[in-house]
């Protein structure tokens, strides 16, 4: 199974550069977006052989999140057990011997402004995957809006303590995967350098300095079965690019 997460930073917008070539390129399964800012009907894509899953934010133009995936779920769900469902951030897919969690994780905005908030939300989601795990492995993607250590970011001194790279924000990852959950990509490439969101401003992409805060985690357990965990560094058409696990 092939699965994708990107964050497209705004569907229509990326519809325009390319996206259903590079969708039908990458032929996923599983093709999880973030940052969709749209709402239903605002846009025309319904890809054949794929069922399409929408959760948009109840202020428009922002946030929001979408799954396209060939295998009918068993059940789908939105938001964290009822609560943060106004901004369109969970969609949850349940299959047979696993769950697919996608999800756009609030950011916590210059000066931390909304550390509090995401503080909660971080606590909830490990709470609702842990849940979860003890039913049935987990897959969890998406853009989580947190560079984990200093090989994640191209000036990590400069950003110790900002939003994205602040302690508070850096451990609630570790204690996620504390849990029980593995970082793919790490996991598989413990040195190697390798981002996947870079700003607008300072031709930062083309100087490649960026920040790795997307990301496939999976439950320890399911972890003998990823074959691969890449990041598609040469997808463009957003600030981000797209992840890709593929499991056995």
């Amino acid at each position: 199974m092939k699965f994708i997460s990107w964050n497209v930073n705004g569907f229509r917008a990326v519809l325009g550069k390319g996206f259903a070539d590079i969708f039908e390129s990458l032929d996923a399964d599983f093709f999880c977006l973030q940052e969709t800012k749209m709402q239903p009907g605002q846009a025309d894509f319904s890809p054949e052989g794929y069922r399409s899953y929408w959760f948009s934010a109840e202020k428009k133009g922002y946030s929001g999140t979408a799954v396209f995936a060939k295998r009918e779920p068993i059940s789908v769900s939105y938001g964290i057990d009822g609560k943060h469902a106004d901004e369109g951030r969970v969609i949850t897919l349940e299959y047979e011997d696993f769950y697919l969690v996608c999800a756009y994780v609030p950011n916590a905005q210059d000066g931390l402004k909304r550390i509090d908030y995401r503080m909660e939300f971080e606590d909830d989601m490990r709470e609702y995957l842990s849940d979860l795990d003890e039913v049935k492995p987990v897959i969890y993607c998406g853009d989580l809006n947190v560079a984990r250590s200093e090989i994640d970011l191209k000036n990590a001194k400069a950003n110790i303590g900002n939003a994205g790279f602040s302690y508070e924000e850096r451990g609630k990852i570790e204690e996620l995967l504390s849990a029980g959950f593995t970082d793919t990509f790490r996991h598989l490439h413990p040195d190697e350098i390798r981002y996947s969101w870079w700003s607008y401003r300072f031709r930062a992409r083309e100087n490649n300095a960026g920040w790795r805060i997307d990301y496939f985690l999976v439950s320890d357990r399911l972890m003998p079965r990823v074959s691969s965990a890449e990041i598609l560094t040469d997808v463009m058409g957003s600030d981000h690019c797209p992840v890709m696990l593929e499991i056995k």
